[in-house]
């Protein structure tokens, strides 16, 4: 009898649709309420999305699995309530996000609670199952490292090494799609996230751990790594996994249908992983023919996330975080008339800002302004030191920000209350505030990491780095180095906290407040949670 490997995922969810994303160990039809479809399969694994129709907007329906007519959803004996599906109000002026990045996927014991801290997502969940759901967030939104291909945990390490070699490169790092798909099954396995990621709708986009680190820092790390015999390899089983486990549920209906891999492998008979890994090659080699970003409206709030390492353009002189057509798709929905327009980015847009001056010294001395020693040895501090945020990207970023003001000026219709800019990636937390001379509050807000954090001692390394050492000799070397001021200016206001952290971001009309919540290993209480900051944007 089939059964459920992973899921059920809650993904794309309207006024009337949703779907419900799973992966089985055999073949099957899986169904969901009055829906049903068939399984396709991958390199030997079985996935479905099941897409639901008719539901009403503004409503809330509890729902179960059946695989082949045999309910394995919720699972006997499951502490939590039941799984449901809330759908969009098109009425309603609220909206909730929970959102973070970087989440490694040890286990919950004593032992990796004192080297990796508690799993706030996992405490989030436990928290909000003991509450109405009206307190539950709209949509969950992971912001990158949802998994660590570079960094694997023990019980990944022990599965690859019953596998392969691995003296042989990549050693115990990820090598293929099986070693992807044991990879997410260990992060998504966790009871209360995986009921947590059941019943509130998910979104994800990528960051560089999910394929390797410093992924698309520039050119020439990209020629080092196109080099290696095995990095074709691990970008084709990283970008198909991804667009399985991550990107299929993040588009809409309309996309959906029209998607011509989705619609390849549901009509196949047998194993689509060759036109998976076909798919995936040409998304690394031709990164303009595809789009990772995506959309959602959840009444009078628009949120646009933005694929800020696939997309990339490398060329020295003419980098950017965007190629021509993805930042073309982005404009064209970075309007106003909306009562808040919340952009994601794994990586933050407004970095502490003598760092956001030495990135883009960094960008220029590389692009030759003192000349091509000096270029190649920026080159090794770039990689080094991860100097790759939007910052080290200055044609988006002043784009991004000349856009942001049209906006908040009222140039592209009627001026939202708030722009905010979700990210992680840093691996601590913080809130800066933008001053562009208008009424709407222009923030970005960072929540890193869910469940790695920093050691003490590169804690005081990065905070001297980030907030005082840049600080001070950032903006010098910048304009050393002919790199203007910035369109508009900015300061972090809250912050940084270090800790593992989620945050919500609550909007409602023309208020917002955003909190952050740090997980409180308490016996007998695993969702204590402490309140670490909470700010209102006006």
């Amino acid at each position: 009898m089939p059964d459920l490997v992973l899921g059920p995922l809650l993904r794309y969810v309207d006024e009337r649709t949703a779907a419900v994303w799973v992966q089985t160990d055999a073949p099957c039809t899986v169904r969901v309420l009055d829906s049903s479809t068939s399984t396709f399969t991958v390199h030997g694994h079985h996935f479905a999305l099941v897409e639901i129709e008719g539901l009403r907007p503004g409503t809330s329906t509890p729902y179960t699995v059946d695989l082949d007519g045999r309910r394995v959803w919720p699972a006997p004996g499951d502490e939590f309530p039941p799984s449901r599906i809330s759908t969009v109000d098109p009425g309603s002026r609220h909206v909730k996000i929970l959102f973070g990045s970087c989440r490694t996927s040890v286990p919950n014991d004593a032992k990796h609670v004192l080297t990796h801290g508690v799993d706030v997502l996992r405490s989030y969940a436990y928290r909000i199952a003991g509450e109405p759901q009206d307190e539950w967030p709209t949509l969950l939104l992971l912001l990158g490292d949802q998994v660590y291909a570079d960094e694997t945990p023990e019980p990944v390490r022990e599965f690859i090494r019953g596998r392969r070699d691995t003296a042989q490169a990549p050693g115990e790092e990820i090598a293929d799609f099986a070693e992807y798909a044991e990879l997410y099954r260990l992060a998504w396995s966790d009871p209360a996230v995986r009921w947590l990621m059941s019943t509130i709708p998910t979104a994800m986009i990528f960051d560089d751990h999910d394929l390797r680190d410093d992924w698309n820092t520039s050119a020439t790390w990209q020629r080092q790594m196109r080099r290696l015999p095995w990095w074709r390899r691990r970008v084709v089983a990283g970008l198909g996994s991804y667009w399985i486990y991550q990107h299929l549920g993040n588009l809409p209906p309309a996309e959906r249908a029209v998607d011509p891999l989705l619609g390849k492998l549901r009509g196949l008979e047998g194993d689509g992983g060759g036109l998976l890994d076909e798919f995936a090659w040409g998304a690394d080699q031709r990164p303009q023919e595809n789009r990772w970003s995506f959309t959602r409206d959840f009444g009078a709030t628009r949120l646009v996330v933005l694929d800020s390492r696939c997309a990339r353009a490398l060329e020295p002189g003419r980098r950017a975080m965007m190629d021509d057509l993805e930042w073309e798709w982005f404009d064209g929905l970075a309007t106003g008339d909306v009562d808040h327009l919340v952009i994601g980015s794994s990586l933050p847009i407004l970095l502490p800002v003598g760092l956001h001056y030495l990135e883009s010294w960094n960008e220029a001395v590389c692009d030759g302004a003192w000349g091509a020693r000096a270029a190649a040895v920026s080159e090794k501090i770039r990689q080094g030191i991860d100097l790759e945020h939007w910052g080290a990207f200055r044609r988006s970023f002043t784009a991004m920000s000349h856009l942001i003001g049209d906006i908040a000026a009222g140039r592209r219709g009627r001026p939202p209350a708030t722009i905010t800019m979700l990210s992680g990636d840093v691996h601590y937390s913080y809130l800066a505030r933008a001053r562009t001379g208008q009424d709407t509050g222009v923030y970005q807000i960072v929540s890193s990491p869910i469940r790695n954090p920093l050691s003490r001692t590169v804690r005081v390394g990065n905070g001297v780095a980030s907030f005082a050492l840049a600080g001070l000799v950032g903006r010098g070397l910048a304009k050393l180095a002919g790199v203007p001021r910035t369109p508009f200016r900015w300061r972090v206001e809250r912050g940084p906290w270090f800790h593992n952290t989620v945050a919500t971001l609550n909007l409602n009309r023309e208020a917002a407040t955003v909190r952050w919540y740090a997980a409180r290993s308490t016996d007998g209480d695993p969702g204590a949670l402490n309140l670490l900051g909470e700010e209102e944007l006006s």
